[in-house]
């Protein structure tokens, strides 16, 4: 394996661009290839079974590409398959639940903690599993924040509407006193400001996207594989449906336009 191969992330849309962002700011010497897939999404709705299936054919898909690493950008695809990726991957895969509830687990003072996050991935209790493993007193509250991801790809991240949804679903996290949130969606860190607004300053806010990226990097320097010196740096993007619509929306996340998008075709649609 090369050290100056990319790291493959991946997502089953667009939020996962959040991380890769994070990894840019973090590793601004190491490649990237993203995939979203942007056919399948969303995940969250889906079954594990379903989930698990569609991560290894990604995993199989980024492999094929000579990835020295793998980020599954997907609070979704880590609690259903993160086990299952690492058993049958040639390379390291990163999740992104267990950086985050590190993170909140750490700082949190009262031991009340809060997760947002999709309704499949509270559905999952993963966060809640992997904070308890490390503090078992922890109070935690969980809320399911469905309509953010919409209105984060609308681009509505101060808008009136996104203030009072966001209201309405932090309300109990407000009630049960709090001290730190898990932005538990890769959507969420690009809804951040707001969420800070209407929870108070008081709130630690852990962004798993910049977590993760600290995960990512602490596994590379153990394992060798950071990128040399006066290597090439190139990022590159794929999706398998609707590329013009990920290239709009995906600049929001990244915050700079992206160049050409490739259409990926994974599994049995390789075939076809």
């Amino acid at each position: 394996m090369s050290a100056d191969a990319p790291i493959g992330v991946f997502d089953s849309g667009i939020g996962g661009l959040t991380v890769v962002r994070a990894i840019h700011a973090l590793l601004p010497h190491e490649s990237t290839l993203y995939l979203g897939d942007t056919a399948r999404v969303p995940y969250g709705s889906k079954s594990p079974a379903t989930v698990r299936r569609y991560a290894l054919e990604i995993l199989a898909w980024l492999e094929e590409r000579g990835v020295k690493a793998v980020v599954v950008a997907c609070n979704t695809a880590t609690a259903h398959a993160l086990e299952e990726l690492r058993a049958v991957a040639r390379v390291p895969v990163i999740g992104v639940i267990e950086p985050g509830a590190r993170a909140a687990a750490a700082v949190s003072r009262g031991g009340a903690v809060g997760v947002i996050g999709t309704a499949g991935t509270i559905a999952s209790g993963a966060y809640g599993r992997a904070l308890r493993r490390i503090r078992p007193e922890l109070q935690i509250v969980e809320q399911a924040c469905p309509l953010f991801v919409p209105l984060v790809e609308e681009g509505w991240f101060e808008h009136p509407a996104t203030r009072l949804v966001a209201e309405e679903y932090l309300e109990p996290l407000r009630q049960a006193g709090v001290d730190t949130v898990v932005l538990g969606c890769t959507h969420y860190p690009m809804l951040s400001e707001l969420i800070g607004k209407v929870l108070g300053p008081g709130v630690t806010r852990i962004d798993s996207a910049q977590e993760t990226a600290r995960e990512l990097a602490q596994v590379l320097a153990a394992q060798g594989l950071e990128a040399p010196a006066g290597a090439p740096v190139r990022h590159r993007w794929a999706a398998t449906d609707d590329v013009a619509r990920f290239a709009r929306v995906g600049t929001l996340f990244v915050g700079e336009p992206l160049p050409e998008i490739e259409l990926a075709q994974l599994g049995s649609e390789r075939l076809s």
